[in-house]
């Protein structure tokens, strides 16, 4: 669209929420605003960053895409823009599925941005062999309806090209475009020592299986300002509730467990949003690990980084965009943060930016895109307005009794519970119509029951899991 255009061109974003909702930490872990990682939120509000200008709105979809009305969005709206990370893989096929059906009934351009195959290290798509026709469809209906596809890297563009799309460009991850051409990162100390404040990131699979878990022990013990940051929902439930039911509590060498020794020193946090994260990472002398995106905070922030990659998706964006990083089953048995950060050359990351830079922006432009560091203010009327927001901080482990601590949890509980018996009563009334309504074929069906009973301990079962187990496993944690 034109800038000079005086209509503004309205950009359905999907996002797990606008960048200016300020969320209370309860709030947003019961919404899931990050849709189960908070490095979804990165990319999605650079994403948003960019492409607000004077002439174009952008609205958050709230990332859901069950029952969405595609009329509406055709009315309402001049683009679907889509940011997605690793979305080709078997455990998202049913949400690229969901995905391809609305998208299919769109009549407006539908544009994805930073898409990315999920293989092993070795680069092997024989594991996406299976979903192939969901890919297929999903990748045809964004080309029925844009230029090309933004992927993330050199594996995703060939496998696409192997299933026979041209249409491809190689754009890496919009986060790190949220500062637009320039990327100043550089190392603030000679190197690191043992008061060096040193961040460590990575997944439960990398902790369990692929040797993290040993990584982090060591540089706990020999680095006292050692701070890990969780990015799962799971992880933040656990920090704040010390709720341990997702499958993810049984991993006890995570950080993020009440039961680690970093839990209880309060070196963990999970950020709700991308604002406060990178600000609390512009102190730190160094990041590592496995997750991209928290190493993508770092540099955001200034902070040098050196990303440990453990599959196709970190390990082809890291090659993209020459972020210093080594693979995870290569990784010597004895490593230091210290020979990390020393290891760590950042200058093609820095020096060749402007230039992906410049690809990046030409595929928005391609797409009929307009960007705010071409088109608008660069962002800085962004910035003003996040500035003037108060966000919350990073959720941080629950270790104490601290009656400041425990009166939001509380209230947020409270607030549940009148919300459930709100609901309970409506219930009932509609049971009571229905049974009602049914009285007399109830009588001439012997031995069968109304479906009273079944309904009212449904509404108790979801009172106890909402409510009941999170309460009792704080309060548990809070005496210990």
């Amino acid at each position: 669209m034109s800038p000079n255009a005086s209509r503004i061109q309205r950009i359905l974003l999907r996002s797990g929420k606008s960048p200016y909702d300020a969320v209370p930490v309860e709030e947003a872990l019961h919404r899931d605003v990050f849709a189960s990682n908070a490095g979804n939120l990165i990319f999605s509000d650079a994403t948003h960053k960019i492409l607000e200008t004077p002439h174009t709105t952008v609205v958050s979809n709230g990332i859901r895409t069950d029952g969405t009305p595609a009329g509406r969005i055709n009315e309402e709206y001049d683009a679907f823009v889509v940011p997605l990370a690793n979305a080709f893989r078997p455990s998202f096929e049913a949400s690229l599925r969901r995905l391809t059906r609305l998208i299919s009934q769109l009549k407006i351009p539908v544009v994805v941005v930073g898409i990315g195959a999920q293989a092993g290290l070795d680069y092997n798509p024989a594991r996406l062999k299976p979903m192939e026709p969901a890919v297929r469809e999903f990748v045809s209906a964004v080309l029925d309806r844009s230029a090309s596809i933004g992927v993330r890297g050199e594996f995703t563009e060939k496998y696409l090209n192997g299933l026979g799309f041209k249409d491809v460009d190689v754009i890496g991850c919009p986060s790190l475009f949220m500062y637009g051409k320039e990327l100043a990162v550089e190392k603030r100390a000679q190197e690191l020592t043992a008061d060096s404040r040193i961040a460590i990131n990575g997944s439960h699979n990398a902790v369990r299986s692929q040797g993290l878990g040993r990584v982090i022990t060591r540089t706990h013990a020999r680095y006292p300002n050692l701070r890990f940051i969780g990015q799962n929902l799971s992880d933040a439930r656990q920090l704040h509730w010390r709720d341990l039911s997702d499958p993810n509590g049984k991993v006890t060498g995570m950080p993020t467990h009440p039961d680690h020794p970093m839990y209880r020193e309060d070196k963990v946090r999970v950020y709700i949003d991308p604002v406060t994260w990178i600000d609390d990472l512009r102190d730190f002398d160094f990041s590592f690990g496995s997750r991209i995106h928290g190493n993508i905070a770092a540099l955001l922030a200034g902070t040098p980084a050196n990303v440990l990659c453990s599959d196709s998706r970190t390990l082809e964006l890291c090659r993209y965009f020459e972020i210093p990083h080594h693979t995870l089953d290569q990784l010597p048995e004895e490593i230091d943060p210290a020979r990390l950060y020393e290891e760590t050359d950042l200058g093609a990351l820095t020096g060749n930016h402007h230039e992906r830079f410049e690809r990046f922006t030409s595929f928005l432009d391609r797409n009929g895109l307009d960007n705010t560091f071409t088109h608008g203010d660069g962002g800085a009327a962004y910035e003003e307005r996040l500035r003037s927001l108060d966000f919350p901080g990073g959720v941080r482990p629950w270790i104490d009794t601290d009656p400041a601590s425990l009166i939001a949890r509380f209230g947020w509980l409270h607030t549940r519970v009148g919300e459930l018996t709100a609901d309970n009563a409506k219930l009932k009334k509609e049971l009571d119509r229905v049974k009602a309504g049914t009285k007399a074929a109830a009588k001439t069906a012997a031995g069968k029951t109304t479906v009273v009973a079944p309904a009212s301990r449904s509404v108790y079962r979801k009172a106890r899991r909402v409510v009941g187990r999170p309460l009792r496993r704080a309060l548990k944690g809070g005496r210990g």
